[in-house]
């Protein structure tokens, strides 16, 4: 008897804190897509027609909508991405819309990706760039909400909204002719001063091709003007590791007077401490 009555109280226990886990009906989706060297990110609910009557009834014309269910939509975006002659920074937007009797609408790219809906107060000094979507009719009913990024090419595409017999488009290019042409230029050119550096301390670090760590920070140092306290620091320590001490310490006067400009402590008491142990050894 008195393991039937715990039983039933686990039971009974049980029943008062599970869940039952159903659908969501308006489901979330994440999408993500490369265009050109630009990377995407769709995040929205997925509302169903269920033989509603969507535009002009559940959506309102001429008012604003938080394009699909849920918390707003939003967009990441990895690089500027220029819309007509605006350009939409990198970073993450809630996306509104308003629909115009399905004519157009007006969608909106804004910062405050908060909101359960549209924002309670709407600041127009939060909206990072407005601009029209055209609007086709597609032959086929749209059951679920869909975003898409569709007709991709290396420079551009289009961030398609479709519902019901609507499709809502905006296109925009992005700048992958820049960022292509950014790195061949760097990468024709050779390295940049601080790639000279960062090899010279790593060979420095793990004491192994001194001589050609030696050449790379000489190179770095070729290629910067009023050449900085930690790269001619960065010089002697090699030259010390060297055996050569005379211009070990010859670099680390200039470490010094360039560490006591800057007013760098730490620089100036490391350089004063090694110009006085070296000076013993040449």
């Amino acid at each position: 008897m008195k393991k039937l009555m715990i039983a039933l109280l686990c039971l009974g226990s049980y029943s008062l804190t599970a869940q039952i886990t159903t659908p969501q009906p308006s489901p979330a989706a994440k999408t993500w897509q490369t265009v050109g060297l630009t990377e995407i990110t769709l995040e929205y609910s997925r509302p169903s027609k269920n033989d509603r009557v969507i535009f002009g009834d559940l959506v309102p014309y001429d008012k604003m909508w938080r394009t699909g269910a849920n918390k707003n939509s939003m967009i990441t975006v990895s690089n500027d991405l220029t819309v007509g002659s605006q350009t939409l920074k990198a970073g993450t937007y809630a996306i509104f819309v308003t629909p115009k009797n399905g004519k157009s609408w007006d969608v909106y790219f804004y910062t405050d990706t908060e909101n359960w809906g549209t924002p309670d107060e709407w600041k127009e000094e939060l909206v990072a760039l407005k601009t029209t979507a055209t609007v086709s009719k597609i032959t086929s009913v749209m059951e679920s909400f869909t975003i898409e990024i569709e007709n991709l090419t290396m420079n551009g595409a289009d961030l398609s909204f479709a519902w019901e017999n609507s499709k809502a488009v905006v296109s925009f290019s992005v700048p992958t002719k820049e960022n292509v042409l950014a790195s061949i230029d760097k990468t024709m050119s050779g390295p940049a001063a601080g790639d000279y550096y960062k090899a010279a301390s790593y060979y420095l670090a793990e004491k192994i091709e001194l001589e050609k760590a030696l050449e790379y920070i000489n190179k770095a140092l070729a290629m910067t003007e009023d050449a900085p306290f930690w790269y001619t620091r960065r010089k002697a320590l090699i030259q010390a590791e060297l055996g050569d001490f005379k211009g070990a310490t010859a670099t680390a006067k200039l470490s010094l007077e360039a560490a006591k400009k800057a007013g760098n402590d730490d620089y100036i008491k490391s350089n004063e401490k090694s110009i006085e142990e070296w000076s013993k050894k040449k």
